[in-house]
């Protein structure tokens, strides 16, 4: 399941579920980018006939990086 929380808020509580996807949180715009992200990578899935209890890791972060997500990379102290 993906799981998207927005951390902006304009005071309203959405949350919206679909196929494989629970959204929680955000202003208007953070909340409908969110949607429209997780909508895609579900139809990029069944273009190439997989779910997202098939698919591997390594080609979820192709399909997510297709609909203009990124890994977050952890914060590196400089000592």
């Amino acid at each position: 399941m993906m799981l998207g929380v927005g951390l902006d808020s304009d005071g309203h509580k959405r949350v919206t579920t679909g196929p494989n996807f629970v959204l929680m949180g955000g202003s208007a715009d953070t909340h409908e980018a969110m949607t429209e992200k997780a909508i895609k990578i579900n139809e990029k899935l069944s273009d190439r006939g997989k779910t997202l209890d098939t698919v591997s890791h390594e080609e979820f972060d192709d399909v997510a990086g297709e609909v203009g997500l990124r890994r977050a990379e952890p914060n590196r102290l400089e000592n």
